[in-house]
């Protein structure tokens, strides 16, 4: 007697196991990915004005100059303060473009008022913060939200002397 060939391949409940299997993991994996797409932008517009802020502190220092940032309705830019015309100029810097913020991403400023500024009456690009050559910085805390969610608030502080600090959403409950 011949013996009987083994049966090759899948039966059917197996592969409908592994298809409902592979669905739920697609599903879990866009529920994670999908759902946090805002924050994740959010987060990525925060870090990049972070980051920018921190190179304008050390630039500022580096390069024996006055830079400033201005809040602009949709986003920010940079300027810097001219010496001989005493007035603040448009950065040339590709690094420091003007740069747009998300319509949804709310921005609320909390800056020191009176303290001495370096731009005339007149001039149109005064900065809201200055990124002052002593390494010194214009005490600010901005505070950034998507839309009216308060819970998941980012904090960009700084008291003017020790640099600049993110606050992230929990980062005040570990202190």
């Amino acid at each position: 007697m011949m013996p009987r060939p083994l049966p090759r391949g899948f039966t059917l409940i197996e592969i409908l196991v592994v298809i409902i299997v592979v669905g739920l993991l697609a599903a879990l994996a866009v529920v994670n990915l999908g759902g946090s797409g805002q924050s994740r932008e959010m987060e990525k517009d925060i870090r990049e004005l972070y980051l920018l802020m921190q190179t304008a502190s050390e630039q500022a220092i580096l390069n024996n100059e006055e830079i400033g940032l201005r809040l602009l309705e949709d986003g920010y830019q940079f300027v810097v303060f001219d010496e001989e015309s005493r007035e603040w100029t448009e950065q040339v810097q590709r690094l420091f473009r003007p740069r747009s913020l998300p319509e949804w991403l709310v921005v609320t400023p909390l800056i020191e008022d009176g303290l001495p500024t370096l731009a005339g009456e007149e001039d149109k690009l005064e900065p809201d913060m200055v990124f002052f050559s002593s390494g010194e910085v214009t005490p600010f805390e901005l505070e950034f939200t998507a839309g009216s969610e308060r819970d998941r608030m980012h904090r960009l502080t700084s008291d003017g002397v020790n640099g600049i600090e993110w606050q992230s959403p929990g980062d005040e409950d570990e202190s």
